[in-house]
C-alpha cells in the first residue's frame, strides 16, 4: 500500500557547499526535492494546521541548512537535512534529493549532479 506523502520540490538555495575552492568562494545554486511520508488523515479530517506538517517550517530549514555552513560533500548536506527533519517533524521516513545544477566537471554536458538518500525512523 502506498503511504501519504508530502513533497516540496524544486526548491532552489544559494550555497558554497563543494571540494573546490571555487566553489566554497563563489558559491552556486542547489536544487532540494523534499518527500515526507506522514500519515495525512488527521489533517485531512481536521483541516487544521496543527494536525500538519508545515511547509513552511520545512522549507525553512532546508534553506537554513543548504545557505548555511558549506560542507565539502552533497552526502553530508543531505544527511543533514534528513537527519533534521526526521528529529523536527512528526514524520515516518524523509527522502531528500539534492542537485547541484553546474558541477564543476570539465566538458561534461548535463542538467546537474544529485545525491539522494531515503531515511526512516
Amino acid at each position: 500500500m502506498e503511504s501519504d506523502k508530502i513533497i516540496l520540490s524544486g526548491m532552489v538555495f544559494y550555497g558554497y557547499h563543494g571540494v573546490s575552492s571555487e566553489e566554497r568562494t563563489l558559491g552556486q545554486r542547489f536544487i532540494v526535492d523534499l518527500e515526507m511520508e506522514v500519515d495525512l488523515r488527521p489533517a485531512g479530517l481536521s483541516d487544521d494546521l496543527a494536525d500538519a506538517i508545515n511547509y513552511a517550517e520545512a522549507n525553512q530549514l532546508v534553506k537554513e541548512i543548504v545557505e548555511g555552513t558549506p560542507k565539502n560533500l552533497l552526502e553530508a548536506v543531505v544527511e543533514e537535512v534528513a537527519q533534521r527533519v526526521l528529529s523536527g517533524f512528526a514524520v515516518t521516513s524523509v527522502k531528500v534529493r539534492l542537485t547541484k545544477p553546474s558541477p564543476p566537471i570539465p566538458s561534461a554536458v548535463m542538467n546537474g549532479a544529485s545525491v539522494e538518500i531515503i531515511r526512516r525512523r
